[in-house]
């Protein structure tokens, strides 16, 4: 292992939060002196099957510890997600089936094998203990924690206080979660900002069964491609895990000079020396900040492909905006007009460029569209029948269509 403050050098980088910093030096140096690795968990519903760039902020820290020498627990919450994590929620929310979420938990440890060494991670699933669980167990569990705590938090005070309904079982939810540690004897676990609550609750539960409490580290919730909201599929500005190697390389490179760091910090393998060096060559004008994207989007694109795949994304992309050529693999979508004009929008849609007319009409709007290599902005504009058109959204979007007679 490395020294301690080399280890802790790492830790801190790009981290919200650490409860606390003292404690894991113990830790650290415990482990050092014993040559016995720390047990660090982070725990995930799978609650959807497929992951983004702001999911893996928090498995790439997982994957630091584990680079450090440290044991990995990636624990699959399969019995807190048919519960239903309550967390930012205004409502109730529904329970997972148990179908549902073992299969949305297989796609998940696929996609997380492409960050974390799976020859060094332990995966676990928190039902092989809380299944065990009699109800005689629950309620000593329960009698562990107070209402008056689990209503600090803001969700559940917020609802409270406006009279939206809080089920019982919600109450639930941090405690199993907290649970999980004590099963594990965690010394440290992750997650994102808005899991404090409850990773707090595990060093409570910790202390009351005996047991040393794990540190706490929360990891920053990753930006979205516009820079404002958090990545989130619903907002469309994220980056899938499972997209095509273009699209991961194309979407990097959408993103502002200034996000660019933020990305580089909480994603990037180069050391925090290796991207200060970068950020103050580009700075002084030394380097282009557009080759600096580039090698993010590579970076990036090949972690989730692989190298060949992340040259060929970046080469298809240097031909189509440094060299104004377009892509090789252009796809043709026949539109059935019945000898009439078509809206652009509904021929947009048509050709799976947008997602609804409306998204259609909004990009023409904002000038985002070209027909032909002509810029339009008209949403009123229809296609003749009997033409074939090159339909463009945004800089990466492209499409042909046949309008039939």
């Amino acid at each position: 292992m490395k020294s301690v403050q080399e280890q802790m050098d790492l830790i801190l980088r790009g981290v919200n939060t650490l409860v606390s910093e003292e404690e894991l030096e113990k830790k650290l140096t415990r482990a050092l002196e014993t040559d016995t690795p720390l047990k660090i968990k982070a725990g995930f519903d799978p609650t959807a099957p497929d992951l983004h760039l702001g999911h893996t902020v928090l498995i790439h820290k997982l994957r630091q510890f584990q680079q450090l020498g440290h044991q990995i627990y990636f624990l699959i919450g399969d019995f807190t997600g048919r519960i239903g994590d309550p967390t930012g929620k205004s409502e109730t929310r529904p329970a997972l089936t148990e179908a549902q979420v073992m299969k949305n938990a297989e796609s998940y440890q696929e996609q997380v094998f492409t960050i974390l060494d799976p020859a060094l991670t332990k995966v676990v699933f928190n039902s092989s203990w809380m299944s065990k669980f009699s109800g005689a167990d629950l309620i000593q569990l329960a009698a562990k924690h107070t209402v008056a705590r689990m209503m600090e938090r803001d969700d559940f005070s917020k609802r409270f206080k406006e009279g939206r309904a809080i089920a019982i079982h919600e109450f639930l939810y941090p405690l199993v979660q907290g649970y999980d540690s004590v099963a594990l004897e965690a010394d440290v676990e992750l997650g994102g900002t808005d899991q404090t609550f409850n990773l707090l609750v595990g060093r409570e539960l910790q202390r009351a069964y005996g047991q040393e409490p794990q540190c706490v580290l929360t990891m920053p919730i990753l930006e979205g491609l516009d820079g404002v909201e958090k990545m989130s599929k619903s907002l469309g500005n994220y980056i899938g895990v499972k997209e095509p190697a273009k699209e991961i390389f194309g979407k990097v490179m959408s993103i502002s000079d200034h996000l660019m760091w933020r990305y580089y910090e909480l994603l990037s393998d180069k050391s925090i020396q290796q991207v200060e060096k970068l950020k103050g060559q580009v700075d002084a004008g030394n380097f282009h900040p557009m080759e600096a994207k580039k090698q993010l989007a590579q970076e990036l694109t090949a972690r989730f492909h692989d190298e060949q795949a992340a040259q060929a994304a970046r080469d298809g992309f240097e031909a189509v905006f440094r060299n104004k050529e377009l892509p090789d693999d252009i796809p043709e979508h026949a539109i059935a007009s019945e000898g009439q004009p078509v809206g652009l929008a509904h021929a947009l849609r048509q050709a799976q460029l947008v997602k609804s007319n409306g998204e259609g009409m909004r990009m023409i709007k904002q000038n985002a569209v070209s027909v032909d290599s002509k810029k339009v902005n008209d949403p009123r504009m229809t296609l003749a029948p009997g033409g074939r058109y090159l339909l463009r959204v945004g800089k990466r979007r492209f499409g042909y269509v046949i309008m039939s007679d």
